[in-house]
């Protein structure tokens, strides 16, 4: 079943919105300062590309005081506009029984657009 969901993401839309985050990931990688956060840009498309069969989960390893400031840095400057995008698009999925897998697929992708540092894909 994963393997037919992640075709058929692919096909509605979950291609463009992971290939924008991994192109808008590369290029914030132009500047050093830019380099962390497009690598989680980066990790987030990879996510998006493919949801059905993975799971989001945080690490155990403390990343301490820059991982807390770059977290918020994403969260203002990024991850709320991501976020609310999944949510938006997972209530428009979950109008109909059918929608209810990729509903349920953008509400995973949520905590991930939120807090990238820290997390990782399994």
């Amino acid at each position: 079943m994963s393997c037919l969901g992640n075709i058929i993401w692919l096909i509605f839309g979950g291609f463009i919105t992971g290939m924008g985050h991994i192109l808008g990931g590369m290029v914030m990688c132009i500047t050093i300062i830019g380099i962390p956060f497009g690598l989680q840009s980066i990790k987030l498309g990879i996510a998006t590309l493919s949801p059905f069969g993975r799971e989001i989960t945080v690490t155990e390893r403390s990343g301490g005081l820059l991982q807390i400031i770059f977290n918020v840095l994403w969260i203002i400057l990024f991850g709320w506009e991501i976020a609310l995008s999944h949510l938006g698009h997972a209530a428009i999925l979950a109008i109909t029984i059918v929608g209810l897998p990729w509903a349920k697929q953008h509400i995973k992708l949520i905590p991930l657009a939120l807090l990238p540092f820290g997390s990782e894909l399994r």
